[in-house]
């Protein structure tokens, strides 16, 4: 009996040490969040290069979590880290960026009809003081809070759709966080054109019209995406961006920029 206690007592794993395992795992998540906020807003650029020890100290952390860290940037795509070699966050990839762009003119333009056919005066309420932060705010000061607003203002325009579908939106939304970023680094004249096109999105949803929200939010998307690849690659070819917004935007592309 003894002994099979005994036995009992080795097979059961250490509270201790289950909680050092789950408090590890915690922080190495928050490290990589905190990383990855810094590298889609910019402050972390492409080509940046990354040194755990170096990026431990800036964070007050140890390097075990900022090695999860690393590892799971990598699997994001966010990092090239190759062994023996530097980390660097990836330079702008034109096929990525036309691929993310592509799909959310397809999922958005899908949404926001629907969402046209079921707006409410609530939703076009909180839509309007998304868009009254935004535009009080300036995004190079306040880039947290610029980007809160613009999520809330874009989740509101696709919110008919599904939950599957909607974490989909979301997720390309986050991807697309950099490239926002950059078209708005690149081409600050575009301001008035990009709030212009959120107006009228807001209009199309309060008018219940769901073929011009549709035209409204390709045309829109499009042009980040166009605007960033003139920028860094104007030899590609954006296929998946124009095709996408042939069949959801009338196939037009204005030539100015969008913050998309």
């Amino acid at each position: 009996m003894s002994r099979s206690r005994s036995e009992s007592r080795e097979a059961q794993p250490s509270t201790g040490d289950e909680s050092a395992a789950t408090g590890g795992r915690r922080l190495a998540l928050d490290v990589h969040g905190r990383l990855r906020t810094m590298i889609l807003n910019g402050e972390l650029p492409p080509g940046s290069v990354l040194l755990q020890a170096e990026m431990a100290r800036k964070l007050g952390v140890s390097r075990t979590p900022m090695r999860e860290a690393f590892r799971l940037l990598q699997e994001e795509g966010l990092i090239d880290a190759r062994p023996d070699q530097r980390a660097r966050v990836r330079s702008v990839d034109p096929e990525d960026l036309d691929a993310v762009y592509g799909a959310r003119v397809m999922l958005e333009t899908l949404a926001v009809s629907m969402t046209a056919k079921s707006f409410t005066a609530e939703d076009a309420q909180r839509m309007t003081e998304a868009l009254k932060r935004m535009q009080s705010l300036a995004v190079d000061d306040e880039p947290d809070e610029w980007h809160a607003a613009h999520h809330e203002f874009h989740s509101i325009a696709t919110q008919a759709v599904g939950s599957h579908l909607q974490r989909m939106i979301a997720s390309l939304g986050e991807h697309s966080e950099r490239y926002i970023r950059l078209a708005q680094l690149g081409t600050p004249a575009s301001w008035g054109k990009a709030f212009a096109e959120h107006e009228a999105l807001l209009e199309a949803l309060r008018l219940g019209d769901p073929a011009e929200a549709a035209r409204v939010v390709a045309r829109h998307l499009a042009r980040t995406a166009l605007s960033v690849l003139a920028d860094i690659a104007p030899e590609y070819e954006p296929a998946a961006t124009r095709t996408a917004l042939g069949i959801a935007g009338n196939g037009q592309a204005g030539s100015s920029a969008s913050v998309g």
